[in-house]
């Protein structure tokens, strides 16, 4: 029923874009014969917002894979570098809240390492809303930041790194057979802000699926139950991941580009000084603008990323089917 409202709601927009179109086409060749520039200077501005909503619905006909419609989870992990990577991936975390809240997504902190100092060793989000695990899987990979270090009283340009891993919240409807003999459990103290109860008692969970290697951690919730209970969602959603991988054709560079957190694997550069300029490595797509960027305007390197995507699948099924 879901892929069937789903479906039938795209039909019905697609035939409502059709229509509009075709009366703004007769509106326009009316008033060219009339001669009512007002009319036709309104039909064009009527045209050219129906252009862009068909754009914004083919960039959606790109989300079309297994898990695109699904919840998502955004890992975030500093790396090397000490204060500058944590912050740098605290900033991160921020970018992904901040371009989420825009689309009305629900965000959740399901766990967070906290830095030394500053920002995060890492951290695990939840974003609820529709295709949200469609449009954050093209940000899997590493991201790298050059900048004037606030933290250096020499002022330095710095560059730090951190990795952002995607992958889609599991339904009921998805059966995962795990094995209670290949699960490592540890408990610990949460650690943040949270009253006396969480930071006193063992209620965070931990838990290793020791043939894949996968660590996940929860303790978004003062109930050891509850935070065990979302961390083994967390751990299927990650072997489903794996497995949809190895079915993707994009699979091999998915994995690429998340192996080290450092040079040669980043997928993204946002550089705050000398200049100012956020490029993607895998797209080409730039952005003269890292403040809007760093404050969640992910779109347009979203689409370019889905759209390379979908043609590289496109162009192997096609040399596979020759």
């Amino acid at each position: 029923m879901r892929e069937r409202t789903r479906l039938s709601t795209q039909i019905q927009a697609l035939q409502r874009l059709e229509a509009e179109v075709a009366d703004a086409v007769g509106l326009t060749e009316l008033a060219e014969a009339e001669g009512e520039q007002a009319l036709v200077a309104e039909a064009l501005g009527t045209l050219q917002r129906l252009a862009e909503e068909a754009k914004r619905r083919e960039i959606d006909s790109l989300l079309s894979g297994e898990a695109d419609a699904n919840d998502a989870y955004v890992e975030i992990n500093a790396g090397a570098g000490g204060t500058e990577a944590q912050d740098w991936a605290e900033m991160l975390a921020r970018m992904y809240t901040r371009w989420a809240e825009q689309r009305d997504y629900k965000v959740q902190m399901l766990e967070q390492s906290e830095g030394e100092q500053a920002g995060v060793k890492s951290v695990t989000l939840q974003v609820s809303g529709a295709n949200a695990y469609g449009w954050l899987k093209t940000e899997a990979g590493v991201h790298r930041l050059v900048r004037i270090s606030p933290f250096d009283a020499a002022a330095r340009r710095q560059t730090s790194f951190a990795s952002v891993w995607v992958y889609p919240v599991v339904d009921e409807t998805i059966d995962i057979a795990i094995n209670d003999g290949d699960l490592k459990v540890d408990t610990f103290r949460a650690s943040g802000a949270g009253g006396q109860h969480v930071n006193k008692t063992e209620s965070a969970i931990r838990i290793t699926h020791l043939p894949s290697g996968i660590v996940v951690a929860c303790q978004t919730d003062r109930s050891q139950h509850r935070n065990r209970a979302i961390a083994m969602q967390m751990l299927k959603a990650r072997l489903y991941e794996a497995e949809l991988q190895r079915r993707e054709a994009a699979a091999t560079a998915v994995e690429n580009a998340k192996t080290d957190i450092g040079w040669g694997h980043q997928i993204r550069s946002y550089v705050l000084a000398p200049y100012q300029l956020v490029k993607d490595l895998r797209t080409g797509v730039e952005k003269g603008n890292p403040e809007a960027v760093l404050d969640g305007a992910l779109d347009d390197f979203m689409a370019a990323a889905l759209a390379s995507r979908v043609g590289a699948t496109r162009s192997e099924a096609s040399a596979q089917a020759r």
